[in-house]
């Protein structure tokens, strides 16, 4: 027979394994948003080989992003199984809230910041380990801001070889069609690398929080699990964000799309390597626009973009306050 802590730990597990599902449905536009917008993958083959990379990260990433979420943000010693259930109950409420209306959300913002929210109400502002926050703050603004500036530049560079190779259009768009299959492999590399590390971080640390390991050493089975998870949520995929990541920002061809796929992986594959959990739906965002401003700026639409970031600013204190108020609630009943 389980112990009831022991139950307990796994509907949590459960919960953390069905938001890294959320994350990989909400951020699938992330990964296929320019290849299907740009007819290079139907829908059906474009999630498939989004997925595929998503899991295989593992075999390229290591731990660091997870060790930042679970270790460097919040003081371990301070988390509770139930802190953990709360802040994963909040981000996934939040992510469900942004998916319903189309907004592209970070996932990875929800998750921060209900942990950190559940964690404040339980043990007030000291558990806040400053060090940590810095650079994930810091990388909200720069992380977009290399997609975009790499995305500028790579339509430029591309622009300049097609003109002096003197490229007819039929023959760019075929080679460019070959090379966003890289691109968007590359991109997807990078986003089951850095998201799929946020949950194993998140489980690892109840693990810890439950006594069930010593030290913060991410098992296999979590690092299998957690890609596993994003890989399938991806499959389900995330049509809704699609349409306003594909073509409501700026009208993208093959060219663009492998123009930001290749500056947002780029941005990502740094970050990564780098410890620091970052938003890939900020990173997209900017690459897809820094190439919509190469064309010219009234290309992209400003209005979306916008709209966007407005989602982007309210997403951390959002899920903070509603898993707060769920810690709150549950600690009340219990």
């Amino acid at each position: 027979m389980l112990s009831l802590s022991l139950l307990f730990l796994i509907v949590i597990i459960i919960i953390a394994l069905a938001f890294d599902f959320t994350n990989g449905m909400h951020d699938a536009a992330n990964s296929i948003a320019t290849v299907v917008s740009t007819r290079v993958l139907s829908p059906r083959l474009a999630v498939i080989w989004a997925a595929f990379f998503n899991f295989i990260a593992f075999l390229i990433f290591g731990t660091g992003v997870a060790t930042t979420i679970g270790n460097g943000m919040i003081n371990i010693e301070t988390i509770t199984p139930t802190v953990i259930l709360a802040g994963l109950i909040g981000a996934i409420c939040w992510n469900l809230i942004t998916w319903y209306f189309g907004l592209p959300s970070s996932s990875s913002h929800a998750l921060i910041g209900g942990y950190a929210g559940a964690a404040i109400v339980n043990g007030g502002f000291g558990v806040i380990i400053a060090s940590g926050w810095y650079k994930t703050l810091i990388f909200i603004v720069l992380a977009p801001a290399i997609g975009l500036v790499l995305g500028y530049f790579l339509k430029i560079i591309t622009t300049w070889i097609i003109y002096l190779l003197k490229q007819r259009p039929a023959a760019v768009d075929r080679w460019s069609r070959i090379l966003q299959l890289f691109s968007a492999a590359a991109f997807s590399l990078g986003h089951g690398g850095n998201d799929a590390q946020k949950t194993m971080g998140i489980i690892t640390s109840l693990l810890f929080a439950g006594g069930l390991i010593s030290s913060f050493q991410v098992p296999l089975w979590v690092v299998l699990s957690a890609h596993g998870a994003i890989a399938l949520g991806t499959l389900s995929g995330g049509w809704r964000i699609v349409k306003t990541m594909g073509q409501r920002i700026t009208k993208l061809r093959p060219i663009d799309g492998f123009c930001a796929e290749t500056a947002a992986a780029s941005s990502i594959f740094l970050s990564t390597h780098m410890g620091i959990p970052v938003s890939t739906t900020h990173v997209i965002t900017g690459a897809i626009s820094g190439v919509g401003s190469a064309n010219r700026l009234s290309a992209v639409r400003w209005n979306v973009t916008l709209r966007i970031v407005w989602a982007w600013l309210f997403t951390i204190p959002a899920a903070g306050v509603i898993s707060g108020l769920i810690y709150f609630l549950i600690s009340l009943f219990s």
